[in-house]
């Protein structure tokens, strides 16, 4: 993958822009923001999608595939500035032509700066529930009566999008440690959910990692909001110096404590703050995000709005695209996505679908993200998968910006089982499907887990699901 360069400078005129990698979430989301500001988009992406779709229908114009054809560097139509996310090759045609052509090239990061310069920015840092978050903390302030626009890693459930322009001097943004893109932005508020030593190909060692935090915390001008439960967090908060923090979490000497968590169908709980008992209720399930919408309080307290009223706008939230989203029902059972793809939030939202089925079964299909994290961690996967799910289904890896590692496949997983007949490693997709199929009964749930394209499986899976009704 390539490094980022913030030393590039920032075009002060930017009126053409062309996105290498449109369809992704975080880059659509930009993408659709030039838009809204009237600049004229282009892009390209490996295949067609529904998120291309969109794009085109509003005046993009996509190329299918990288080649250096797709950028304009000639005349009337050449772009201002290209954007690129770290998880581009740098043979990427249409990087090396920018670059042959003296086209500037801008981090994804930088672009979305762009976008948020002059604005009150929150920005929502962690290991996991970034997108749960900054989803509520949207819809929170669009119930406040604030039209915040947002850059989000997911679609919001009753906004249908991704990112928006807003009207207001407010912007919430899901923020990137992977690459330290996250100490770009100039933060008024900078929310850390949680905090798993990760990218250590970036960051070097974990005290590099954890000391950047810190400086992400620090960097806020008005308030930095922290789990006051998670272990990671509580080391990064011995680093941070800020004068104003405000924790959260079920700890007795959290500012915004949560007293009690009630799970079902969605989860709802009582939080106490200055003395305050406040009733959240999540709509969507887990405890986890429980713990979130707690977050997502403290955030908008720190910003100085009213609890209750806070909490009257977050019962509005109903759940992000690609976060245990239901994709359908077949013959009692109904399929799920997740984005989910390091052991803690595979616990987690495997926890939360236990909460819902009664007593239906967990059908998982886990796509490994990443040859480095499944050689690292194919032991701890296994373990989350068979303590929690009752079967498993094992596809192979999902490189997305790396080169394979000989022998690191999604077997390396299966076989860190105790139990091998609770799981299998089959790499084809068809066959895959048709067993979580076999394996499924009314009242059980199958559900995808990675942030690769793993959701692609789910139409195969519900096919699937028919034809064995039909048997």
């Amino acid at each position: 993958m390539i490094e980022p360069d913030f030393s590039q400078p920032i075009p002060a005129r930017i009126e053409r822009v062309h996105f290498i990698g449109i369809g992704g979430s975080g880059m659509s989301g930009i993408a659709h923001m030039m838009l809204d500001a009237g600049l004229a988009v282009s892009g390209s992406d490996r295949s067609g999608s529904a998120t291309v779709d969109r794009l085109v229908e509003r005046g993009a114009s996509v190329g299918i595939g990288h080649d250096a054809a797709h950028l304009p560097v000639d005349g009337e139509q050449r772009v201002d500035a290209v954007v690129v996310t770290s998880a581009l090759w740098p043979d990427n045609p249409e990087l090396l032509a920018a670059r042959e052509h003296g086209i500037p090239v801008l981090h994804r990061s930088q672009a979305l700066h762009v976008l948020a310069r002059g604005k009150r920015v929150v920005a929502v840092g962690g290991a996991h529930g970034k997108t749960t978050s900054t989803g509520m903390l949207v819809v929170g302030l669009h119930g406040l009566g604030v039209d915040a626009g947002f850059v989000n890693g997911g679609v919001i459930a009753g906004l249908d999008a991704s990112s928006g322009h807003g009207t207001s001097d407010m912007f919430v943004l899901e923020a990137d440690e992977s690459d330290g893109s996250f100490l770009l932005y100039d933060v008024a508020v900078a929310l850390i959910t949680n905090i798993d030593t990760d990218h250590l190909d970036h960051y070097g060692t974990p005290a590099a990692f954890d000391q950047a935090f810190a400086e992400f915390a620090d960097r806020a001008s008005e308030a930095v909001v922290i789990s006051a439960d998670d272990a990671g967090a509580q080391r990064v908060r011995s680093l941070i110096t800020h004068e104003r923090v405000i924790t959260f979490g079920e700890a007795e000497d959290a500012d915004v404590r949560i007293v009690e968590i009630r799970t079902g169908v969605t989860a709802s709980c009582t939080v106490e703050i200055a003395g305050e008992r406040i009733e959240l209720d999540v709509g969507v399930p887990g405890r986890h995000n429980a713990v979130n919408a707690a977050g997502a309080l403290a955030t908008l307290v720190a910003l100085g709005y009213a609890p209750a009223d806070i909490a009257h706008a977050l019962a509005g939230f109903r759940g992000t695209g690609r976060r245990f989203e239901l994709h359908g029902e077949r013959r009692g059972v109904r399929v799920f996505d997740d984005y989910a793809h390091h052991p803690a939030e595979v616990d987690a939202a495997l926890t939360a679908a236990r909460t819902i089925i009664g007593d239906g079964r967990i059908i998982a299909i886990h796509q490994p993200h990443l040859y480095t994290r499944t050689r690292d961690m194919a032991g701890e996967f296994a373990a989350v998968y068979e303590r929690v799910a009752d079967h498993t289904v094992v596809l192979d890896v999902y490189g997305a910006r790396e080169d394979p590692i000989p022998g690191v496949t999604g077997a390396l997983v299966a076989e860190r089982f105790e139990d091998a007949a609770e799981v299998d490693f089959l790499p084809d997709w068809q066959a895959a499907a048709e067993r979580a199929a076999a394996l499924a009964e009314e009242g059980d749930i199958i559900v995808t887990l990675s942030c690769g394209d793993v959701y692609r499986i789910i139409p195969q899976v519900l096919s699937a699901l028919e034809d064995g009704d039909d048997a």
